[in-house]
């Protein structure tokens, strides 16, 4: 008995079916994208208002600062513990409850009546950070058109960039305008966007196996992989011990008005984008010297700000230097943790959320050490500087290392 053979499939037929597909594809990067923005304003909208916030909540600043800390804090535990839970769960179903989370932890900041209940509902909603980011990456991925999966990924990485450029300045605004807590509200509506457009227009992913976290966790100790690691630790944390006191130091030292905050602030994530997408190129072109490079320029113009932190004209030129080289690390220290990571690269994706999250952590506490020790906010940019310094010296030790594995 013979059956009828199904009709070919031709070339034209394929592409018509894939420029089909197209809109809805774009339609849930988009959605991811809208999540990530939600998670950088959510993370870093706080900058520009912690004097506003540590008046209303009757802490100094410092504490007000160590709001940055806890965040972090959520995400270094939150990402591994989400990524072990969620293994086995179909990804949009996970990205779809995962947004409700950021809706309710922001919603619930907005509410806070008191510093230890705001805290707390920090801690919440930054649990739920990395995983979004790990699942995000690889649900994009899947769903882009061959040979675009990397271009797919960065669309994710694209919202928090512009929550850097856009969301932080916007929030500073609102906040300034109608009360702090009011740029939460809008955090918390953009959430519930987010949860909606996920459902509406992300795909069902495929199913998948169960991860073998006790080999991956093997595979992430290995000396090159740890050093890749603390590179994004030590990044991370010379940022934000200057970053997350920002506003203070542009007010006190730099002599601007609150009002004008805003706009230094968009001038630092206008340096954020184009290192974002510069530093990715200087990846490809040559690696570690690229992420050598960075480090000490990071340092100098660090100590120019320290310099000229007095200077308004200055400081709108090294604050748009400051975000190129920050960001211009990002896809390099990406790139290195993954190729160093054979064998754990799914974990050290998640994982990389919680490294860079700990050093997030480590420069707003230790910020928050150093005003309260009575240093001056110009004094913070000599902190960073050092810790500048240091990941390059981490950085110079893993390029020897490679050098040894490739003539041994």
């Amino acid at each position: 008995m013979t059956h009828p053979s199904a009709p070919a499939v031709r070339p034209a037929d394929l592409t018509q079916a894939r420029d089909r597909a197209a809109p809805r594809v774009g339609l849930a990067l988009a959605s991811l994208s809208l999540g990530s923005f939600v998670i950088g304003a959510g993370e870093f909208g706080i900058m520009g208002l912690l004097p506003t916030m540590a008046s209303d909540l009757g802490v100094s600043i410092p504490q007000a600062g160590l709001l940055v800390t806890g965040y972090a804090l959520g995400v270094v535990f939150g990402a591994p513990l989400l990524a072990v839970l969620t293994s086995r769960w179909e990804r949009r179903r996970t990205l779809f409850l995962l947004a409700l989370v950021f809706f309710a932890g922001n919603l619930a900041c907005a509410l806070a009546p008191t510093y230890t209940l705001l805290m707390a509902a920090r801690l919440f909603t930054a649990l739920a950070h990395g995983a979004f980011f790990g699942i995000g990456a690889v649900l994009a991925a899947e769903i882009a058109r061959p040979g675009k999966e990397a271009q797919a990924i960065s669309m994710l990485f694209v919202g928090m960039t512009l929550a850097n450029v856009f969301g932080v300045p916007l929030g500073t605004v609102i906040g300034q305008a109608f009360g702090w807590r009011s740029a939460f509200l809008v955090v918390s509506a953009l959430a519930a966007a987010t949860a909606a457009m996920i459902y509406l227009f992300v795909p069902v992913s495929r199913p998948r196996p169960g991860v073998r976290f006790a080999e991956e966790l093997r595979a992430l100790v290995r000396p090159p992989v740890l050093l890749a690691m603390s590179l994004s630790v030590l990044a991370s944390s010379a940022l934000f011990v200057l970053y997350t006191y920002i506003a203070p130091l542009l007010v006190g030292v730099t002599g601007l008005a609150e009002t004008s905050v805003p706009y230094l602030l968009f001038v630092l994530g206008t340096g954020m984008t184009i290192g974002n997408l510069a530093g990715a190129k200087l990846a490809d072109w040559k690696l570690m010297p690229s992420i050598m490079g960075l480090f000490a320029a990071m340092a100098a113009i660090l100590v120019g700000i320290h310099v000229f932190a007095s200077s308004p004209v200055v400081m709108v030129a090294l604050m748009l230097l400051w975000g190129m080289v920050v960001f211009g690390l990002t896809s390099p220290i990406q790139m290195r943790i993954v190729a160093t990571s054979q064998g754990a690269r799914n974990l050290a994706s998640t994982i990389n959320q919680s490294a860079f999250n700990l050093g997030n952590a480590f420069g707003a506490w230790l910020g928050a050490m150093m005003i309260s020790a009575g240093l001056g906010y110009d004094a913070l940019p000599l902190a960073s500087a050092a810790l500048a310094l240091s990941a390059l010296g981490v950085a110079a030790v893993s390029w020897r290392m490679d050098g040894r594995a490739s003539r041994g």
